[in-house]
């Protein structure tokens, strides 16, 4: 019998979109149906996401992408993580008696990317014009969108805090000082303007659409949007979660200084795919080590909803997170060994320390130099700080009403033959303060530094956080097969992997991989503010059998069992058979694909 299906295997020859939301979809449709290709698709979809998923990802905010041109031999990265600003250092920090980077308000801005990120991608993949793509998302602010139930939970318990301490988020997402209420049209006429004025400078710079789009690009990060935002930064205080009132490092400068930015994949082989992901300034190599090390065992002879697969699958995590933690950083600032970490003998070594039959209850250091006393230090700082009102970001499975911000995804594939997968992100309506001249706020992504020094993320100024934000695009002999990913902070490189090797290893379509039962662990230190972490714990579906948890429980995995649709929102395309495939997970009730 075929796995059970939330939704039809979606299959067709036009196009394929998969996105955290029908409207993105649709919109990302849209641009396929009348004539552009998926990288125009992606920078609309994305940029509609910003506005009908405020509390996940917005105008200020991050976006790592991966893209596949059916012109190039191999896939590129788009960088649009932005850097810390140039005020942002430890003894600044230390000074204000911080001994981790605050989760919320001011002090953990970096410089917004995915403006840049997305205007980049259009001007050297696409083919539609600023005002083409910016359409869609403008229409949404300006004319209103459904806001979701979820988004309305993520402003309740931050209402408080608007109405007393951030008066400019108050404007915004407290209309007639209430709480809006779920399903009704919203709107957000602000970011409308401001997106509105991009697009005017964009057509008054020149009527070809390359300078167009680099007029853009200057205005945001060098114009009127740049200006505005040093003028923020530069003259408030406001609370964060250190319980106090704290200023703005974030300047015009920084934004001046910094442009999205082009790089190459690490990558790996796994059972007949390459698998393409972005460098160490982001958590992605985690997953390329995870199937260095599940190269080991035998997974296709494993049950994939059997206690040995998900055994094997946790240890494994086990290890290449506890690995992110002792090494990854931003690669320009830090010495970072990932030929050493993707390499077979260290993988082969590493998983010898799996044992088949117990579940690890320590965070196992590499044996590699000064890998042991790093996750020392990490470890003995994670967790140590209790937030002062709402703080930390990427949960995705947190119990509602919802403090943490969290991210959207989006996959495109197009009849030319190319792909694109994205992990927006950041600028959360939640973490902090709007901006009152463009109606959104700024990315905290520096609360993922640490302020103890000598770590690969130590914070630096102007360099980039160890981002969890992780898109993962597959070829399968140099042409693109698949791009997937999720929302979820540390689950990001969790979940798709364990869609993705019930794909490739026990034939399931990529919406039956996507419905089956879910797990992750939380073994290692959390990426966000205030960084917690729980040995052993694995958080599973109650869809799992219960002689299935039982096998766990017995080799020591201390299980959290949560309801039966909890765990992941992963979005995936594929082109496999002659055919283009699309599917999205039906957890939280958002998320939708589309191919014809």
């Amino acid at each position: 019998m075929a796995p059970f299906t939330t939704r039809p295997e979606l299959a067709g020859t036009f196009g394929a979109v998969s996105s955290t939301h029908w409207l993105g979809t649709a919109a990302g449709m849209s641009v396929l149906e009348r004539g552009g290709n998926a990288f125009d698709a992606a920078a609309a979809c994305g940029f509609v996401l910003q506005i009908v998923e405020p509390h996940l990802n917005g105008p200020g905010g991050e976006v790592p992408i991966i893209v596949k041109s059916a012109a190039a031999d191999e896939p590129v990265v788009i960088c649009g993580q932005g850097v810390s600003p140039a005020l942002a250092t430890v003894e600044r920090m230390r000074s204000l008696g911080l001994d981790m980077v605050p989760g919320t308000g001011l002090l953990p801005a970096t410089v917004p990317g995915a403006f840049d990120a997305w205007m980049l991608l259009l001007r050297d993949y696409g083919t539609m014009t600023v005002e083409e793509v910016l359409g869609y998302a403008i229409a949404y602010a300006e004319n209103g969108f459904p806001l979701m139930e979820r988004a309305v939970q993520s402003i309740v318990p931050v209402a408080d805090l608007f109405r007393d301490e951030w008066p400019t988020s108050a404007a915004v997402w407290l209309p007639g000082g209430r709480v809006p209420r779920p399903g009704r049209l919203f709107t957000i006429p602000a970011t409308a303007a401001t997106y509105r004025r991009l697009v005017a400078e964009a057509k008054a710079a020149s009527s070809d659409r390359v300078e167009q789009i680099e007029a853009a690009r200057r205005a945001f990060y060098k114009g009127f949007v740049a200006e505005a935002i040093d003028r923020f930064y530069a003259s408030q205080e406001l609370f964060d979660t250190t319980g106090r009132r704290n200023g703005g490092l974030l300047r015009y400068d920084d934004m001046a200084g910094w442009s999205a930015s082009y790089e190459k994949p690490l990558s790996a082989e796994f059972h007949g795919v390459t698998v393409h992901k972005t460098g160490p300034w982001g958590q992605g190599p985690v997953f390329l080590q995870q199937l260095m090390l599940l190269r080991n065992f035998d997974l296709a002879g494993m049950d994939p909803l059997g206690a040995d697969f998900a055994h094997t699958i946790v240890e494994c995590a086990k290890l290449a997170f506890a690995d992110r933690e002792a090494f990854y950083g931003d690669p320009l600032a830090s010495d970072i060994p990932m030929d050493v970490l993707l390499s077979e003998d260290y993988a082969r070594k590493r998983a010898g320390l799996v044992d088949p039959r117990h579940a690890s209850l320590e965070l196992v250091a590499s044996h590699l130099p000064g890998a042991a006393d790093r996750l020392a230090t990490i470890a003995a700082r994670a967790g140590s700080e209790e937030p002062q009102g709402p703080g930390g970001g990427e949960v995705t499975f947190a119990p509602l009403p919802a403090i943490e911000g969290d991210t959207v995804h989006l996959d495109v594939t197009d009849r030319f033959g190319n792909m694109v997968s994205a992990t927006p992100s950041g600028g959360w309506l939640q973490s902090s303060p709007v901006i009152p001249e463009l109606g959104f706020p700024i990315s905290t992504r520096s609360q993922m530094f640490w302020l103890d020094e000598d770590l690969p993320s130590t914070l630096r100024p102007r360099t980039r956080p160890r981002t969890t934000l992780t898109p993962t695009l597959v070829t399968k002999a140099g042409a693109p097969f698949l791009a997937i990913g999720t929302p979820g902070g540390d689950q990001q490189d969790q979940w798709p992997l364990t869609v993705l090797v019930r794909h490739l290893l026990h034939g399931y379509g990529l919406q039956a991989s996507i419905d089956a039962p879910m797990f992750n662990s939380r073994h290692w230190p959390g990426s966000f503010y205030p960084r917690e972490y729980y040995l052993g714990q694995v958080l599973i579906e109650d869809r799992y059998a219960e002689g299935v948890r039982a096998d766990l429980t017995a080799r020591g995995h201390r299980l959290s069992v949560l309801d039966a649709w909890s765990l992941g929102r992963v979005c995936a395309v594929e082109r496999a058979n002659g055919m283009m495939y699309a599917a999205a997970t039906p957890r939280h009730m958002q998320s939708y694909a589309i191919a014809r």
